[in-house]
């Protein structure tokens, strides 16, 4: 239980490996997931380390992997989930690996450019077919005009009558072809004006909806078809024909070799029909055989790039035969670490133990705190504020009951937590099947994170909602009272007497033999520079401004009672004013005689707190410093570094501006360097614990308030929801009503789902989320 409270005892771990066998123990060790590696090569570029090659070599694999799956979501083909992890692949199967892969692209890249240049073709078929049709379909009509059709505006322009005969056709020209149908109104407007209005243009709209070889999204297009006469007009229509991205096909000029032209294009498109089939057949092979192996390729590959990008962290002796690493390891779990290793170098086939050694180190650790698949949602809020100091006290354990406890208190209702309970459960009896199904979706894979965390705050609904007495804005009476005052009096045998001299009733603080000796203040060996420049002006701030609060709030109470509670002076207005110095308000009368001087000095001395806690702290620090880099400088007696080492003790335990560098290149040492003394980063984390202090304050004394409005709020939106929709269906008694019911009660569960369930229950986790950082 000790590691639950605490972060777990760490220890920094030199690890010699052979050469031959430090790739398999790294990856047991990466299985394993207990070592943290420290970077030896700091200083070494990251274009510039031993293993870039391998590791550009997995990002390579990582691209076609991406790009196979892509392409498998792309045509709605299933990934087969493998049920457990695979091992870790050895370096001599990734060039296999890499084989396949590489074939597996080059014949989808290929299978996909002879799709996309087959359907760009079998586009081009379909527009001229729907060209022709369309243009025949044109002329048809404009030979079946009546005669008074041209009058004089039209036939100036064009003689259409005159279109079929062979002396039109030598002066009129004409070109046909397709246009998206979203340029069509612009194309139509430029025509007209670069023309003069010399031409004269029909359009029409396609009825089959085209599809993008490119984007394969579906586009919609119109037949154009642009009588002109004269070569300059020819060049002008291409040129914008060109601009607007417009298709310009050959079309005859006679009936009978348009139809003899759509015969021999509805021929190729029955062709490419079957081309473009048995393409799409051989590309679904191929990703459906892929798609049996993608996630266990994914897996492998992700485990090779991590193991040698790991290994770029470590050293190579001179030798070239031994792989050095300095490792940060759990004490409690250096026995399996062992094992890893051990593990490793049989697969490896090295004969050559793997070497652990313990390094004395001045770093400070990093923080590890264990959790499993029921404290991690916990540990994941608390960590999303900051992670703890090494060590130190971690508040999950409590985090696991205040959280549900605070949120419910706002979201109290026995009705939404046992349906927050019934989703919750849901997720916990398919976890498996949902852990396997790998959703992208990142909203969904939050709640599905925090799926024991929903389950407990619906817990704790129902249990505030049961103190409330509410279920869904309803209350019950179940038990009924079994409460009554009298039998206290009747029946009652104690006295005053009793109560005061009975033993039963009594513990004695001072019982001899408890304490001995002079224990510390708080139990704890104090630090005397925190507690008088920190804790000291903390406690006189927040005693002068919310303590004097609620001490007005208590002498209200005393002093005024029903009768005279009418001429109560308001202490908001009192608490406001004492900020602004403001006492000259006849409207609200003092509390107590003498209030104004009690609160300017209550006001001044909290103001005092401030730069108490802000600017005193740094420059004592910096004073020590600077004294012991004097001592260190002039004198070398062993009592003086017995008196610098004190000092500088002082300073690690009081300063929080903590920098941990990274080694260098190893030469038998260690390659690291003390906690060095920065008075900016000291003096900036002490302006921000003082701010954060000053704010916390002020913001968490009206976050605490929202306890109350949150659960106020709830309880009126579920009574409102209640009278204004499902009331009115309970209230038809005839047949009608049932159909009523049915439909209202629909209403009433979606608006119950979405308003009080997912806002109010997310502004009530925020607003919990906040009172707990």
């Amino acid at each position: 239980m000790g590691s639950l409270f605490r972060s777990e005892e760490m220890c920094l771990t030199q690890l010699i490996l052979q050469v031959e066998a430090g790739y398999c123990c790294i990856a047991e060790l990466g299985e394993l997931g207990l070592v943290q590696f420290r970077d030896l090569n700091a200083s070494v570029n990251n274009f510039q380390r031993r293993f870039v090659n391998e590791v550009r070599r997995c990002e390579g694999m990582e691209r076609i992997l991406r790009f196979l799956e892509c392409e498998m979501q792309n045509d709605k083909i299933d990934i087969r989930i493998p049920e457990k992890s695979p091992q870790t692949p050895l370096p001599r199967e990734m060039i296999d690996l890499e084989t396949v892969l590489e074939k597996l692209e080059g014949d989808l890249q290929e299978v996909n450019r002879n799709q996309q240049m087959l359907k760009q073709n079998f586009l081009e078929l379909t527009e001229l077919k729907n060209l022709l049709k369309k243009t025949q379909d044109f002329f048809e009509a404009e030979a079946n005009l009546p005669d008074d059709f041209l009058n004089e505006d039209t036939s100036s322009l064009l003689e259409l009558r005159t279109i079929p005969t062979a002396a039109a056709a030598g002066k009129l020209g004409f070109t046909a072809g397709v246009i998206g149908r979203e340029r069509m109104a612009a194309f139509e407007r430029l025509l007209w004006r670069v023309c003069r209005g010399n031409i004269y243009l029909k359009y029409s709209e396609l009825d089959t909806t085209l599809e993008d070889p490119v984007t394969k999204e579906e586009v919609k297009k119109n037949v154009f078809i642009i009588f002109y006469q004269g070569e300059q007009l020819k060049q002008k229509i291409k040129k914008i024909c060109d601009g607007f991205k417009a298709t310009v096909y050959p079309c005859p000029e006679t009936a009978s070799e348009r139809r003899d032209m759509a015969a021999d294009v509805n021929t190729r498109i029955e062709d490419l029909n079957a081309v473009i089939t048995q393409t799409e057949s051989h590309r679904q092979r191929v990703l459906l055989e892929a798609a049996q192996n993608l996630s266990i390729w994914t897996i492998k590959v992700k485990k090779m790039k991590a193991v040698y990008h790991v290994l770029n962290l470590c050293n190579i002796d001179v030798t070239q035969q031994c792989v050095i690493a300095e490792i940060w390891c759990p004490v409690a779990d250096k026995e399996r670490i062992k094992r890893a290793l051990h593990l490793g170098m049989e697969r490896s086939g090295s004969t050559i133990a793997p070497i652990l050694t313990n390094i004395p180190t001045k770093l400070e650790p990093p923080t590890f705190n264990r959790t499993n698949k029921f404290t991690a949602g916990f540990q994941n809020i608390v960590d999303a504020y900051g992670v703890g100091n090494y060590r130190e006290m971690n508040p999950t354990p409590y985090t696991i009951i205040t959280f549900p406890f605070l949120f419910a208190v706002m979201f109290g209702d026995c009705g939404h937590g046992l349906v927050m309970l019934g989703f919750a459960a849901w997720m916990l009896l398919n976890e498996k099947e949902l852990l396997a199904s790998k959703v992208d979706n990142e909203i969904w894979n939050t709640f599905f994170g925090g799926r024991y965390l929903i389950f407990l705050m619906s817990i704790f609904s129902i249990y505030t909602g049961f103190i409330y007495n509410d279920c869904f804005a309803k209350s019950f009476n179940i038990f009924g009272s079994s409460w009554s005052v009298r039998p206290m009096f009747t029946k009652g045998n104690w006295t005053d007497q009793l109560l005061h001299q009975g033993l039963d009733l009594q513990l004695d603080p001072t019982v001899a033999g408890v304490f001995s000796g002079n224990p510390y203040p708080f139990g704890i060996d104090p630090h005397h520079m925190n507690i008088i420049l920190q804790f000291i002006p903390e406690m006189i701030f927040i005693l002068c401004l919310f303590g004097y609060l609620v001490f007005m709030v208590i002498f209200k109470w005393c002093t005024y009672n029903a009768a005279s509670s009418q001429d109560a002076p308001s202490i908001l207005i009192h608490f406001i004013n004492m900020f602004l110095f403001n006492y000259n308000d006849p409207t609200n009368p003092p509390l107590y005689a003498h209030q104004k001087e009690v609160q300017s000095f209550l006001v001044i001395f909290a103001l005092i707190a401030v730069p108490w806690m802000l600017l005193i702290k740094p420059f004592i620090l910096r004073a020590k410093h600077q004294k012991a880099q004097r001592m260190l400088h002039s004198s070398s007696t062993p009592e003086d570094h017995i008196e610098i080492a004190e000092i500088e003790n002082s300073q690690s335990n009081n300063s929080k501006g903590k920098k941990q560098e990274h080694g260098g290149g190893h030469d038998g040492g260690h390659g690291e360097h003390g906690e060095e003394f920065d008075f900016g980063d000291i003096f900036v984390h002490q302006a921000i614990h003082t701010i954060e202090y000053c704010l916390g304050c002020i913001s968490n004394t009206a976050s605490y308030l929202r306890l109350w409005a949150l659960s106020l709020a709830h309880a009126q939106l579920s009574e409102v929801l209640w009278t204004m929709v499902m009331k009115i269906g309970l209230s038809n008694a005839s047949w009608g009503g049932l159909i009523g019911v049915l439909i209202i009660f629909a209403v009433f569960a979606v608006l119950t789902v979405a308003i009080l369930l997912v806002m109010e229950g997310l502004s009530a986790f925020l607003h919990a989320l906040r009172l707990h950082w």
